[in-house]
């Protein structure tokens, strides 16, 4: 049973991973999910296609760090703990100031979009 509880930990700190703004999760499978998001919400309001964008790059952000925290959580601890308000306000905030940090950083000049 414990390598069941191994190997889906480490399934969903992988799907994490690849959907987390870090450095393996890469760029394609973000822009994809945010893309598709808009798409479908632009179904019902066209001109919130860009902004739904936005919002679907960041949800897919909380949710890559969701995934990974679930998945080394369940991989390294013997119970099961419950994802409690106070862990999603958490990861909420951490993507609020990662998403933060990059804009100051192509605002300033140090990150280059050309």
């Amino acid at each position: 049973m414990a390598w069941k509880q191994k190997f889906s930990g480490g399934l969903l700190a992988g799907i994490g991973f690849m959907l987390s703004p870090s450095p393996g999760g890469t760029t394609w499978s973000l822009t994809a999910t945010a893309l598709v998001f808009a798409w479908v919400a632009s179904l019902f309001y066209r001109p919130a296609f860009e902004a739904c964008v936005i919002v679907g790059y960041w949800l897919t952000n909380v949710l890559g760090f969701v995934l990974m925290h679930k998945g080394a959580q369940k991989m390294l601890s013997k119970e099961q703990r419950k994802y409690f308000s106070r862990d999603l306000v958490r990861d909420l905030g951490i993507s609020l100031l990662y998403t933060a940090l990059i804009l100051v950083l192509l605002k300033t000049g140090i990150l280059k979009t050309d």
